[in-house]
Order: structure tokens, then sequence, then C-alpha cells
């Protein structure tokens, strides 16, 4: 897929947000704090999204890790932005991370998308 991601870590998480939240998945990229990638965009949507300001927005996670470390909630897992049309959920791992946009759906459905995604990252090591 380019420079960011290699091909098998890619297929694994666009797999495995497919298979949580099916056809209600709009897009998948990958991030580090140098890179970004998409890795899916559903055809019915236009490739015109500012892909690298979400990315930077996105990017602020990889700190908010560190703040949120040993807090009495406990770990910090995961981020979902909503929006009027759907919702962005964001997953770090380590130095490398994803973000998952979908359409709406139920609230049950983004843990679940969450967990497949951090499964994915925690397996692959970018380096």
């Amino acid at each position: 897929m380019g420079e960011t991601v290699s091909d098998d870590l890619s297929d694994q998480l666009v797999s495995a947000t497919r298979t949580s939240v099916g056809d209600e998945l709009r897009s998948v990229t990958y991030f580090t704090e140098d890179a970004e990638e998409q890795l899916y965009l559903r055809e019915d949507l236009d490739a015109d999204a500012d892909l690298v300001g979400f990315a930077d927005n996105e990017r602020l996670g990889f700190r908010t890790q560190a703040v949120y470390q040993d807090t009495e909630l406990g770990g910090y897992r995961f981020n979902i932005r909503v929006f009027e049309r759907g919702y962005l959920t964001r997953v770090i791992v380590g130095d490398h991370g994803a973000f998952v946009t979908t359409d709406e759906m139920e609230m049950d459905l983004f843990k679940e998308l969450a967990s497949a995604v951090e499964s994915v990252l925690a397996e692959e090591d970018p380096g």
C-alpha cells in the first residue's frame, strides 16, 4: 500500500473493521506521528476529505495516552467523535494508530470496532 503501512497490516485492519461494522464502514486510515495513509474508502464516497487535517488532529491522541496513563479510570482505550452523518473512532497502540469513519450505528458496535482495531495494531510492529 505504500511506505506508511505494510500490505499485511492494511489488509488486516480493513478486514477487522469490515467484520466489526459491515456496510456502515466508510473509511479506514492508518497513521503514525509522521505519516498517514487511507487504507479503505467506500466506493460511494468522494475522496475529498482533508486526510492530513484529520490525521493531524488524531495525532493528539499520542499525548492523550500519556496524560491518561495510570488514572483511576483505568487505561485509555479509544475515542469516538460524533458528526451529523456518522462517527470517527480513533485507536492508538504504541506509536501507531488508525481512525475509522462509519455511518450511524448502534453504540454497542463501537467497543467491538475499537477492540478489533486495537488487536490488529497490537500484533503489528510498525518498525
